[in-house]
């Protein structure tokens, strides 16, 4: 909700952001519903249910759900062979990544619960990532963000009162710059998601391969600022799977598009 708001104020379209909301409020309240409201909360009680290197293996495979999910959504964004196959190679980087850090330990049924719930989660983030894509251009994507933060997050908020009780405080001053941070974090990385997701061109599957990134960056800062940890054989191995895995689908995807070139040529002659 912070984050939201943090959006609204430094993004400089105020005049604009109730007419738009008005003239999409279906799109508006559906983004909020499906993108903040339902994605986060599976996200965060799925985590809460499983052991640390498997929730961060599952969120990591992600692109792979999301690929699916374009594949039925777009004309233009199918599973190919090649495409399949850079997928799956990047989600094995992130299973080396992830088993050589932490060992994984299944002690009952609510982890189980937790892996559906994860999932789920990777499911519905396509679904979210496909309905940001093919957003209408008569709501700016800084609106789109702005507004879904807001709404869903005080859905959140109004969820988690009666489960998780009212907490207010006192809290220490760490607490709010981290809370400042984080907001400031959230703002910043959906409004670049969705006008990348809303940009021609762009195609679903594609852009979120490169969330293959994310446990990479993860280690090398890990790296840089926790003196315990050091860089070691299988997390560079993991990396360098993911590196492969980037090319591959960027091999893949100038194929197709080169392909694609060629039969327009073909009919136009």
């Amino acid at each position: 909700m912070i984050a939201g708001i943090l959006i609204l104020v430094f993004s400089g379209q105020l005049s604009r952001f109730i007419p738009d909301i008005r003239n999409n409020l279906k799109l508006v309240v559906w983004v909020s519903l499906v993108q903040i409201f339902f994605q986060y909360g599976l996200f965060y009680t799925g985590l809460n249910l499983v052991p640390a290197a498997l929730g961060a293996m599952i969120i990591g495979s992600s692109p792979l759900f999301i690929a699916i999910v374009a594949h039925f959504a777009f004309q233009n964004d199918k599973m190919t062979m090649m495409k399949t196959f850079s997928i799956l190679t990047g989600v094995a980087g992130i299973a080396i990544i992830t088993l050589g850090r932490a060992k994984i330990e299944m002690k009952g049924e609510a982890e189980m619960l937790g892996i559906g719930l994860l999932l789920l989660n990777n499911l519905v983030s396509g679904y979210a990532n496909v309905l940001v894509s093919k957003s209408p251009s008569g709501i700016s994507p800084l609106t789109l963000s702005s507004s879904s933060l807001i709404f869903g997050g005080i859905l959140l908020f109004l969820l988690s009162v009666p489960v998780e009780g009212l907490n207010t405080g006192p809290f220490p001053s760490e607490y709010y710059i981290a809370l400042g941070w984080l907001s400031f974090l959230s703002a910043a990385a959906i409004s670049i998601w969705f006008i990348l997701l809303r940009r021609p061109g762009v195609k679903v599957s594609v852009l979120n391969v490169w969330k293959f990134l994310i446990p990479v960056s993860g280690a090398i800062l890990s790296w840089l600022i926790i003196e315990e940890e050091k860089p070691d054989l299988i997390s560079i191995a993991g990396m360098a799977v993911i590196a492969l895995s980037l090319f591959l689908l960027s091999f893949a995807n100038r194929k197709y598009e080169n392909k694609k070139r060629q039969l327009s040529a073909e009919k136009l002659s």
